[in-house]
C-alpha cells in the first residue's frame, strides 16, 4: 500500500516559538516542583530525548543545576507492535539513575491517542516505582482514545484526524519547526 502524500498546511511553531514554549514548560516544571531536588527528565525515544536535554539546559540556565536526563525506548510495550511492525528496531534505554522515588517528567514531541504515553508508562514502572510521574509535551493535538493529559503542554493544536503533526527538531532534522501537514498534492509535495 502506498503512503497518502502529504502537503504542509501551516507552520504551527517557527524555531524561536519553540525555544519559547520550551523555556516556558521548564520554568512551569521547576515551579511546581520548587526547584530540582528528586527530579528526573526522561524523553521518549525519538524526538522526546532531545527536547528532554533541552529543557534540561534551560533549567540549568535559571537554577545553576541540570535535572538528569533520562531516555526511554517504548517499542516493545507498544499495543501495536505486531500490527505496525514486522521487525521492530529496540532503541536504547538509559537511565542516569533509579526512578524509584523520583519526580519523573516524560518528556514527547507529540501528544495524541495516549498509546504512546501509556506504552512509556509500563516501561517506566518497569524500571522502578517513581514518587509521581508528569508528562511534558511540546504540541497537544487531542483525539485520546485513552484517559490521558499533559501536566505541561508547550502549544495545544486542534486537528482533523487526517492531519499529521510533524516536529522537525535540529538534532534530528536540521531544523527547527512544528509543521501540520494534510493529505493533498503530488508525489514529492510537501
Amino acid at each position: 500500500m502506498a503512503a497518502l502524500a502529504l502537503r504542509e498546511k501551516a507552520i504551527l511553531l517557527d524555531e524561536e516559538a519553540l525555544g519559547r514554549a520550551l523555556r516556558r514548560m521548564a520554568h512551569e516544571i521547576v515551579e511546581r516542583h520548587a526547584g530540582t531536588r528528586g527530579l528526573l527528565l526522561v524523553g521518549i525515544r525519538r524526538r522526546g530525548v532531545p527536547l528532554a536535554r533541552r529543557m534540561a539546559r534551560e533549567i540549568e540556565a535559571f537554577e545553576a543545576v541540570a535535572p538528569p536526563i533520562g531516555e526511554l525506548d517504548i517499542t516493545l510495550y507498544r499495543d501495536d507492535l505486531t500490527t505496525k511492525h514486522e521487525h521492530p528496531q529496540v532503541g536504547r534505554t538509559h537511565m542516569p539513575e533509579n526512578p524509584a522515588g523520583k519526580s519523573i517528567v516524560l518528556v514527547d514531541d507529540v501528544l495524541y491517542t495516549g498509546r504512546t504515553v501509556r506504552a512509556a508508562l509500563d516501561a517506566l514502572v518497569d524500571l522502578g516505582r517513581p514518587a509521581q510521574i508528569q508528562l511534558a509535551v511540546l504540541i497537544d493535538r487531542g483525539h485520546r482514545e485513552l484517559p490521558i493529559r499533559a501536566d505541561y503542554v508547550g502549544k495545544n493544536v486542534p486537528t482533523a484526524k487526517r492531519e499529521v503533526v510533524e516536529v522537525r527538531l535540529h538534532e534530528i532534522d536540521g531544523r527547527d519547526e512544528v509543521a501540520l501537514l494534510e493529505p493533498g498534492g503530488g508525489p514529492g509535495t510537501r
